[in-house]
């Protein structure tokens, strides 16, 4: 099942990628960048991607709801930022004006319930300050039917190949319910299976953690590690992109404890990629062990953390994250 969904949602994320990879290549400070009320970055690659996915979308799924991360009043007084978007999708969608444009960005916007109808769930630049400064980014689109993520897909068009290759940079990560979770390169080469590092020992895990100390509670992390005996330094990125990591076998924990008790987690930050980890063989959940809820809106019920690992070591490190966060 899901087949063709997932196929649409494997091209519309590399086309995506495509368009993203040439605005960071392009980037000029104070050109292609914007901030929203929340002070959050905004460039005009969240903007076009978000735009060229909701057309594709419009196109091929016209009765599925859309929840997405942008809308158009980021563009108020902004023309030269409109134009730039224009611009850079001219290849794609040649047609575009900017009234079409505004409407594009505002069909993002299904609320309430997903329970009963197809949703789908788009980040167009997740992690953007790694966009930024040019560092890692993903694309993630999902598919919510009947409540449940169905298909996830991830474009990360910075992310090596492979640990060995530096230089090679770019992977698509897709996923269908009950079908597993392949990998392959951005660029069109081989496709493989993506499956969990099979490591069952804490002490020898991997652990994920982000870049910007402002998303997560990392000295609670820290102490997490070290009461799971973890000696290697952890991996710091941005983005979904550390779901690729571990869904792919080079990382084995991701945890996500938010400083403030009032932050709210969004549907679009994670579901793709938690679908990515799931069909690979791990497990995502909260701090209690539940599942993720996608189907209620633009947040996650049950705020609290998210732990995401290779499956053999969640139980121990939900037992760490209590017994740390019991004491803090």
């Amino acid at each position: 099942m899901y087949a063709e969904e997932l196929g649409f949602a494997r091209d519309a994320v590399e086309e995506a990628c495509r368009v993203a990879r040439r605005v960071q290549e392009e980037l000029v400070a104070g050109r292609d960048r914007l901030t929203k009320e929340d002070r959050s970055p905004v460039t005009v690659a969240d903007l076009a991607v978000q735009a060229l996915i909701t057309r594709r979308l419009a196109e091929r799924y016209p009765s599925d709801e859309l929840l997405a991360e942008e809308a158009s009043g980021v563009l108020e007084g902004q023309p030269e930022v409109t134009q730039r978007v224009l611009e850079v999708l001219t290849e794609h969608l040649p047609d575009l004006a900017p009234t079409s444009l505004a409407q594009l960005l505002d069909r993002g916007d299904a609320s309430g319930e997903a329970a009963g109808r197809r949703r789908w769930l788009l980040d167009p630049v997740d992690g953007t300050k790694g966009f930024l400064r040019g560092d890692q980014y993903a694309i993630a689109l999902a598919l919510l039917d009947e409540g449940r993520v169905v298909v996830g897909v991830l474009g990360c068009p910075n992310l090596p190949v492979t640990t060995e290759d530096d230089d090679a940079r770019g992977c698509l990560f897709s996923a269908a319910l009950g079908y597993g979770t392949s990998l392959r390169p951005l660029a069109r080469g081989t496709e493989r299976p993506a499956v969990v590092s099979p490591t069952p020992d804490p002490s020898e895990g991997v652990l994920c953690e982000s870049v910007e100390a402002a998303h997560a509670d990392i000295s609670d992390q820290h102490a997490i590690a070290q009461r799971l005996g973890i000696h290697r330094s952890p991996v710091r990125m941005d983005s979904q992109c550390k779901y690729g990591l571990l869904a792919r076998g080079d990382a084995s924990i991701y945890l996500r404890l938010p400083r403030s008790g009032s932050y709210r987690e969004k549907v679009w930050d994670h579901a793709a990629g938690a679908l990515v980890i799931e069909e690979a063989g791990g497990r995502v959940s909260d701090l209690t062990g539940a599942p993720l809820d996608f189907s209620h809106g633009a947040f996650i019920p049950r705020q609290g953390g998210i732990v995401a690992t290779n499956g053999h070591l969640h139980d121990v490190v939900l037992e760490a994250c209590r017994e740390v966060l019991g004491s803090s």
